[in-house]
């Protein structure tokens, strides 16, 4: 991924989830989280099934993070920054 995606906050203000925003794109999801740093996840990893999903639950603004931990965890295609 070339440049820096434009990136949305993740669920309600004041939320206790450790996202903070998200992008998405065709087969990819980026996730920035509150402690810093950003991941791309994709087909390759975790999986197209997985990035289904992390996508559905991030347009949902609940459940990504509890998702990530029980399913993805460190499993990333790249570390954006």
């Amino acid at each position: 991924m070339a440049k820096r995606p434009a990136l949305q906050p993740y669920g309600k203000p004041h939320n206790d989830s450790g996202i903070a925003a998200y992008a998405t794109g065709p087969g990819w999801i980026a996730l920035e989280f509150k402690h810093g740093g950003c991941y791309r996840y994709d087909a390759n990893a975790p999986g197209a099934r997985h990035v289904a999903e992390m996508t559905r639950l991030a347009r949902a603004g609940d459940g990504l993070n509890t998702y990530l931990n029980q399913h993805v965890r460190e499993h990333y295609a790249e570390r954006l920054w």
